[in-house]
């Protein structure tokens, strides 16, 4: 079975077994990026608890590497909200909380706001190494970073980055920089690298930024554009996205359905890599 037709599958039943992989021998790296709205849709009366529900979609993707954006920490108002629901506000942090069974996980703070706080995580099937995070916030308004997780693949170290750019494209440009500068200052060249998340890069200019890195966009080779992922109801802009260095793309997915659509205002990006 394709990653296509696994990830339908699981788009339509989220209870089901995770789906088949293609590579029966482990040979591909399946990737996952996600922006999980701290687990909550909605506001005011009608803001609803969605954490266990993505807990489903998350085992449902079947991926090696799950890079998570806009992870709550803690946060007491939505803690105190949901505590007294059916399934209740979860006791852990959701970074751990969203860990398949047998995965660990890796999560450092962006943003401290009232109340709480929330950043990137990184739900790994392979062993986790050193665990960094680099501040690339541009503005007092928006705080955003760098999580740095090294993975032990099949004997081989794939530096893996979560990243959440801002909103404003002139400090998205200088993050793309930042990003490069980190790369060229912590990662030895020639090590194999993943980049995931959320860019917010609505105009589709940050590519040629994030490729003087030494990066390239993980998309089919005949795509004049990667698959889109925002908003979740209705996808018109693709700004979730990986890049790579010494891996290739073989293949995307961006799950569909009303299930997907509910859980998180972005839709999780699948793509699976091979080594170069």
């Amino acid at each position: 079975m394709n990653i296509r037709s696994a990830s339908r599958r699981a788009a339509g039943a989220l209870h089901a077994p995770p789906p088949a992989r293609a590579d029966k021998d482990g040979s591909r790296l399946r990737v996952a990026t996600y922006n999980i709205h701290k687990g909550v849709r909605g506001m005011g009366p009608q803001k609803r608890l969605e954490i266990h529900n993505l807990g489903m979609g998350v085992q449902a993707l079947d991926a090696d590497l799950v890079c998570l954006q806009e992870v709550r920490l803690f946060h007491h108002g939505d803690a105190n909200r949901f505590d007294h629901t059916h399934f209740g506000w979860p006791k852990q942090g959701q970074a751990e909380f969203l860990a398949p069974e047998g995965y660990e996980s890796a999560y450092r703070t962006n943003a401290v706001t009232r109340g709480g706080e929330h950043g990137n995580a990184l739900l790994s099937r392979w062993p986790l190494g050193d665990v960094g995070h680099h501040d690339v916030s541009d503005h007092r308004f928006e705080q955003r970073g760098l999580l740095h997780t090294m993975v032990q693949w099949h004997g081989v170290t794939v530096h893996t980055i979560v990243a959440h750019f801002g909103l404003i494209h002139a400090s998205r440009v200088r993050q793309a920089e930042r990003l490069g500068d980190y790369i060229d200052a912590k990662i030895p060249r020639g090590a194999l690298v993943v980049v995931a998340g959320d860019f917010n890069d609505w105009g589709e200019r940050l590519d040629p930024i994030i490729g003087a890195a030494g990066l390239q966009r993980a998309a089919p080779p005949d795509a004049r554009r990667g698959p889109l992922t925002f908003p979740s109801r209705m996808p018109l802009f693709a700004l979730d996205r990986v890049y790579t260095r010494g891996l290739r793309c073989a293949d995307t997915f961006v799950p569909r359905g009303a299930a997907w659509a509910r859980m998180s205002d972005h839709l999780p990006l699948v793509v699976e890599l091979e080594r170069v």
